[in-house]
């Protein structure tokens, strides 16, 4: 029964997407070259499909189907207040303290590793990976565990992951073609440039002594052109573009903005002042105009990164230090692209939470509790504006080490972090253990909503990721100098996975839940160009105005900063049913129209309706 439901939809879905390219034809224009393309491929592979088999990821062609054709198909909006989310144990063990993350394109498992410093972790290299590394030449001290891991979060199976150079408190992002690039480290990872290719085999490549700088607490960023510039670091106060592999940069590029945004603090006469760099892990955001918004402790500029000037200073944030080791969060809001007029952009950052700027100096050198109480307060503000200027607003409690992500239906999630101290070793207390939710579309005062809670402590050195499916993969948490586990420490190595729920994903809102056809669905395109997503939805007489197409550059994880996070909200061009079958449905949306906009790379691309995303996602390519 289930094949012959198959054989009919499939068969349905064919003829709509024929009919439909026929019918293009007669008014050619971007979308037949697409259509005929998609029809031409799927004809091949009528025979294959045939037999029953579901179309890639997806069960609308199952028995899943057949349920869902019964229920009702009125139409109704996400409700509020019913379902706050939910907490589900993934995994009893990462392996390895989850210090840095990221979801990597094409294999859609997450990458999770911490420093080789010290020597452990609870996982050991395979036979394969032998010989250990060697840890000390003139003793021939050898380090036998693994440091990386790759975790597939729908089984919760480890692939170990050999590591050489020390990657504590590096930095990263994804290349063109969905590669992880990290650079920076401790000691001698400090210059160091790694290569991680994005496949089920590959293992890590490392180019020590790439970098001119040494790059510790140092931000990485993505450029228009898919290039890299990390900037910052202990005590470095310039950037750098990162070489290609195997070359080495011979000089940096100095920018005295990074002096300017320490903090001095005075002291008395015994101790004279202090001088504290708020300005570690800096937030870096692309800008639409191809420059860098570059924010550093409470201060932010426009900078140029090929001609190194600073094209314009914004205003200051008050209300204390934003940046590592106060450890606020920040990201851009999803970027709402018009389907005609692409190019008018309006690019709002958001930065939350935080600590005094003399936090770390209570906290970690002078050890005084009660550590003093995190910042409660966010600004909001658009920088492409003429005249900017921060919008102030409270979350529900005072937060740092948070990471804020960018989720499927355009609102954000804050996660993670402690009420009081800030980022260092046992430099923070009371947990934070209530995610919250920001609506950016609501009116101040009414953007938060607390959520459900989990009863897992993640402080400093914890990691949060958005997966495939629209959960959140939460991970780490290690605020000791190595492995310290109960009763040792207060705040153990954590090394249990979770996987949060937003409330979208409400059972209840299952019958509102798109599914991608992806053999029905182009999954690469050009700045400008088509994108068009055939998706199964049993809702009758679906408008444009309901369809959501959004693009998620997945976050690169550490220390409370998700670096080349980014979101795109596509112009929808118009929604197409399919008349043969009410249960299929086309999408058609103009891609981003450059690299300003949307870096070159993957995308994790979902079709949302009514604020329900899809139950997967896809990969989209740009270039």
């Amino acid at each position: 029964m289930a094949a012959c439901a198959s054989k009919v939809l499939f068969v349905l879905a064919l003829l709509f997407v024929s009919t439909y390219a026929e019918s293009r034809r007669k008014t050619p224009n971007k979308e037949e070259d697409l259509f005929q393309e998609l029809n031409d491929a799927d004809l091949n592979k009528k025979q294959k499909y045939s037999d029953g088999k579901a179309l890639g990821n997806n069960t609308i062609l199952k028995a899943k189907s057949e349920r869902k054709l019964a229920e009702s198909a009125q139409s109704v909006e996400l409700p509020a207040g019913v379902f706050n989310g939910k907490w589900e144990l993934a995994s009893t063990s990462s392996g390895v303290s989850a210090m840095h993350a990221i979801l990597l394109p094409k294999i859609s498992k997450v990458l999770m590793y911490d420093a080789t410093i010290w020597k452990q972790s609870t996982i050991e290299l395979s036979p394969e990976q032998r010989p250990c590394r060697t840890v000390d030449e003139k003793t021939q001290e050898v380090d036998c565990f693994a440091h990386s891991v790759l975790f597939d979060p729908n089984t919760a199976q480890l692939r170990t992951l050999k590591l050489t150079t020390d990657t504590w408190c590096s930095s990263g992002g994804l290349s063109v073609n969905g590669n992880l690039v990290s650079s920076g480290g401790d000691k001698g990872g400090a210059p160091t440039v790694r290569y991680l290719e994005s496949c089920d085999t590959c293992d890590w490549k490392e180019y020590p002594n790439s970098l001119a700088d040494g790059r510790w607490y140092a931000t990485q960023v993505t450029l228009d052109d898919g290039a890299f510039i990390v900037a910052g670091g202990r005590e470095v106060y310039s950037y750098e573009y990162i070489p290609p592999p195997g070359q080495t940069n011979k000089i940096s590029i100095p920018f005295d903005f990074l002096k300017q945004t320490r903090d001095v603090i005075p002291g008395n006469e015994k101790e004279g002042e202090f001088v504290l760099e708020n300005n570690l892990y800096p937030f870096l955001h692309l800008a639409p105009d191809g420059n860098v918004f570059f924010f550093a402790n409470n201060r932010s500029v426009l900078l140029n990164p090929r001609t190194n000037q600073i094209l314009r200073e914004y205003p200051v944030l008050p209300g204390g230090s934003r940046s590592y080791p106060a450890s606020g969060a920040s990201a851009l809001l999803p970027i709402k692209l018009d389907p005609v007029n692409t190019n008018n952009v309006k690019v709002e950052v958001l930065i939350c939470g935080g600590a005094p700027h003399d936090a770390y100096k209570v906290t970690d050198m002078i050890k005084k509790r009660p550590f003093p109480f995190a910042l409660k307060d966010c600004g909001r503000m658009d920088i492409t504006a003429r005249d900017p200027v921060w919008e102030k607003e409270e979350m529900p409690s005072p937060r740092t080490m948070a990471d804020m992500l960018n989720l499927p239906n355009n609102d954000m999630l804050i996660i993670n972090g402690a009420e009081r101290g800030c980022s260092g070793w046992n430099d923070a207390t009371d947990p934070n253990f209530t995610p919250v939710l920001y609506s950016p579309s609501a009116p101040n005062g009414k953007r938060f909503k607390e959520l459900a809670k989990t009863d897992i402590p993640r402080m400093y050195h914890s990691v949060a990721t958005v997966l495939p499916d629209g959960k959140i993969l939460v991970a780490g948490s290690n605020t000791n100098n190595g492995y310290v586990f109960k009763p040792q420490a207060e705040f153990p190595t954590e090394l249990r996975v979770e996987k949060f729920y937003p409330p979208y994903l409400d059972p209840s809102l299952d019958a509102m839940r798109p599914e991608i056809v992806l053999e029905l669905s182009n999954q690469t395109v050009a700045y400008n160009g088509q994108i068009l997503i055939t998706f199964g939805l049993n809702q009758e007489g679906i408008l444009k105005k309901d369809i959501q197409v959004t693009m998620y550059s997945p976050a690169f994880t550490t220390h409370g900063i998700n670096m080349n996070q980014r979101q795109i909200d596509v112009g929808i061009l118009e929604v197409r049913d399919n008349i043969a079958d009410k249960r299929l449905h086309t999408v058609i949306a103009t891609a981003p129209p450059s690299g300003a906009i949307a870096p070159p790379g993957y995308y994790l691309t979902f079709v949302v309706y009514k604020g329900v995303p899809s139950s997967l996602s896809m990969w989209l390519q740009i270039k």
